[in-house]
């Protein structure tokens, strides 16, 4: 079954792909291409949303390893968005009040 350590590798490359890929919707890490700081919510949360997918869809069929991971990963990715929606409606707030003051 050499096959199976292969597969693995893949799925954990995959959990690792749409995490980093979320994070930088969120702008917690650089766009590797433009090397810019770039905000998208909206794509972040559908990133999120395929990874929550994808670990309903695998049930039953992951080692613990690859259950754990894209547990806490999925995790991580959840706390970051709410922080960062959080950010958003504070930033908003502040940018509404400075408009009002002026």
């Amino acid at each position: 079954m050499e096959e199976e350590p292969k597969l693995n590798m893949l799925f954990m490359s995959l959990v690792l792909s749409l995490s980093q890929a979320a994070m930088q919707h969120m702008g917690k890490v650089t766009n590797p291409l433009t090397g810019e700081i770039e905000r998208n919510l909206e794509q972040a949360k559908v990133t999120i949303d395929m990874m929550e997918m994808l670990k309903e869809k695998s049930k039953g069929n992951l080692v613990k390893e690859e259950e754990k991971f894209i547990g806490e990963t999925l995790a991580t990715l959840q706390l970051n968005y709410v922080d960062e929606v959080k950010k958003g409606k504070e930033e908003k707030k502040e940018k509404q009040e400075e408009e009002q003051k002026g």
